[in-house]
């Protein structure tokens, strides 16, 4: 058995860092020894960041965004057009959706997809306020952004068969080639998605 070399606080820190994801143990223990290193400078402002954002952090009760208030700044912010919402798995696809700027839109986090075999159902999802948001009749389109995967697909459905008979459109992210993409490397599931999804030039 390895001989402990730090002090259990600094294990602590490792054993932490370790669990966010893109660090494993090696990884951890690097990032914690420069920390360490740089106390003044990094360890104890990223201390108190994590601390006052582990204070004010909320859900947003209208769409499922990460913030420091509630309702969030996407859902507060004027300049956006709220009557077009993307549907989106996680805050993670929020922020990747806004860092390409193609929309100017609101958004809808659903906190996961349904999985009946990992026992996630529509009741433990964002479903719900998602159909309250648009029964309120102010949302004209939907677009839902979820993953092109099985239970992503699954979702898609089941919010679409929620929202039966209400007057908004319900469209898709396209899926297909990717821009740069070359065929002979795409899967066959990515080239039958292309071919459906083909559009006049």
């Amino acid at each position: 058995m390895a001989k402990r070399v730090t002090g259990p606080e600094i294990e602590k820190l490792i054993q932490l860092l370790a669990k966010v994801p893109g660090l494993g143990p090696r990884s951890a223990r690097r990032a914690a020894l420069h920390l360490v290193k740089k106390k003044d400078q990094l360890l104890g402002p990223l201390a108190e960041a994590m601390g006052e954002a582990h204070r004010k952090v909320r859900i947003c009760s209208t769409c499922g965004n990460v913030d420091t208030s509630d309702p969030c700044s996407v859902c507060t912010d004027a300049q956006r057009d709220h009557s077009v919402i993307i549907v989106v798995e996680d805050v993670a696809d929020l922020w990747a959706l806004e860092r390409t700027g193609a929309m100017n839109s609101a958004y809808h986090v659903l906190g996961g997809t349904l999985s009946p075999l990992d026992g996630i159902g529509p009741g433990d999802l964002n479903i719900r306020t998602l159909v309250d948001r648009v029964t309120d009749g102010e949302v004209r389109e939907l677009i839902i952004a979820v993953n092109a995967t099985v239970e992503g697909q699954t979702t898609a459905h089941y919010i679409t068969d929620q929202l039966e008979g209400l007057n908004v459109r319900i469209t898709r992210l396209a899926h297909g080639v990717p821009v740069g993409g070359e065929l002979d490397y795409l899967d066959d599931g990515t080239l039958t998605a292309a071919l459906r999804a083909r559009t006049a030039i």
